[in-house]
């Protein structure tokens, strides 16, 4: 799937937003569309080192994570600086309106 122009990436947010009064039930709701429809488990490389992408979530400070593990070993990465694989995988749109929103 291609890159999302500005109005689509807008449509999306408004879509995941129509709700929401604050920024807090903003970030709620689009958390909630990644949780939705972000097709998890997939795998990508950050800092060339392969990591499986298990699902999303919020931190205390609010911000979107997504919770890598590779092997034993558990991170969460800023939703904003994941690299994502080549082709990404379905519903990573979410993340492009997310950054548009977060941006």
């Amino acid at each position: 799937m291609g890159m999302l122009g500005k109005a689509e990436l807008e449509a999306m947010i408004d879509e995941a937003t129509v709700d929401a009064y604050n920024e807090d039930e903003q970030l709620t709701g689009l958390l909630t569309m990644l949780q939705e429809n972000l097709d998890v488990p997939f795998t990508t490389a950050v800092l060339g080192v392969e990591v499986t992408v298990r699902g999303v979530d919020l931190t205390p400070g609010g911000q979107i994570v997504a919770l890598c593990s590779r092997g034993s070993i558990r991170q969460s990465i800023e939703i904003l600086e994941l690299p994502l694989p080549t082709p990404a995988p379905e519903g990573a749109e979410w993340i492009d309106a997310y950054r548009h929103w977060a941006g």
